[in-house]
């Protein structure tokens, strides 16, 4: 339940990391993560939204559609469940090894070059600026070098959000400092009138199966899903691989592998995007005091009984959830 209370926002952050509309990442986040605690290895790995592979999905989808269009929501759909299959079959044939042939150098170089890229694409949105497209880096260069089209209220908003979760750190290990940032943040920003860009309109509601994807598009998403499924799994296999080796446990690569695959495939059925581990969820997740995988499905049905509260975050600033992911993967940068 801890790590609900930061699931929540994070998922729609990185939700619109990947281009989608933010509650898609609730999605992600609610029966994603209880099917893999079917069969996931590492008793502390949080599956659902990613940076990482938020990221991936959208340098997949955005030069085929335009973010957050229906299109663009078909397309990541169907990325999800070919990247499920093809984890699923990966597992079954024991090439969850490859996760083995990571070195610890060419991992540390792997999550830092990712989250540089993933704060380089939140910078416009900390500033409220207009991003042109032009690509993760340039996009970042051109709004730090624009403050006169700085929106300073958003940019209070993210720098109020950054202070709330790292001073909630220090107080206690499980301060819900995003929650509070988020609550806050959407109370003062109603009150105020702010003009900023905010989530706008939600729709509630639960849950309803997807079984319609574009299927013409199957050939164009088949690298982009096979990249994924391997550079994705990265995440995953380096959290159980660091938490294993730390409290000397037993890891299979192959048995996380196929929990991913199944994990994403319950994301294409439920409409949403591609998943994987995270590495911010997972650590909380252990420091709560997580004994067993169920911990990861009470997290994802908690997710799944807030959904129809979806509608109060309307007011929600974009900066604030572009503060929350910046916040969450600054510490990989090493």
């Amino acid at each position: 339940m801890s790590v609900a209370l930061v699931a929540i926002p994070q998922s729609m952050a990185y939700a619109e990391l990947a281009g989608m509309p933010a509650q898609y990442g609730l999605f992600a986040a609610a029966l994603p993560a209880v099917a893999a605690a079917l069969f996931v290895s590492s008793r502390y790995l949080q599956t659902g939204p990613a940076a990482l592979t938020a990221l991936l999905t959208f340098g997949a989808l955005s030069t085929l559609a335009l973010p957050a269009s229906t299109e663009y929501i078909g397309l990541a759909a169907l990325l999800a469940l070919l990247v499920g299959a093809l984890r699923v079959v990966l597992g079954l044939l024991r090439i969850g090894q490859v996760a083995y042939l990571l070195s610890e150098p060419v991992l540390l170089g792997f999550t830092t070059g990712a989250a540089v890229l993933i704060v380089a694409s939140q910078i416009p949105r900390l500033v409220d600026a207009h991003a042109d497209g032009r690509g993760v880096m340039v996009d970042a260069a051109l709004a730090v070098g624009d403050p006169a089209a700085w929106q300073w209220s958003s940019l209070g908003f993210a720098a109020a959000t950054a202070g709330i979760v790292l001073a909630g750190r220090r107080l206690h290990r499980l301060f819900p400092g995003v929650l509070v940032a988020v609550l806050a943040a959407i109370v003062v920003s109603g009150v105020t009138g702010f003009q900023g860009a905010t989530l706008g309109r939600l729709d509630g509601g639960f849950l309803h199966a997807n079984l319609r994807f574009p299927w013409g598009s199957t050939p164009e998403l088949l690298v982009p899903a096979f990249a994924i499924a391997l550079v994705g799994f990265a995440e995953p296999a380096s959290i159980g691989r660091t938490f294993a080796a730390e409290e000397r446990l037993p890891w299979d690569a192959n048995r996380e592998m196929i929990s991913q695959g199944v994990a994403n495939v319950a994301s294409a059925l439920s409409g949403s995007f591609p998943v994987g581990g995270s590495f911010a969820r997972s650590s909380l997740n252990r420091l709560a005091g997580a004994t067993s995988p169920w911990a990861g499905a009470i997290t994802g049905l908690v997710v799944t009984a807030t959904l129809p509260l979806t509608p109060l975050l309307r007011d929600l600033p974009r900066a604030v959830l572009a503060a929350i992911v910046v916040v969450a993967v600054i510490k990989l940068i090493k």
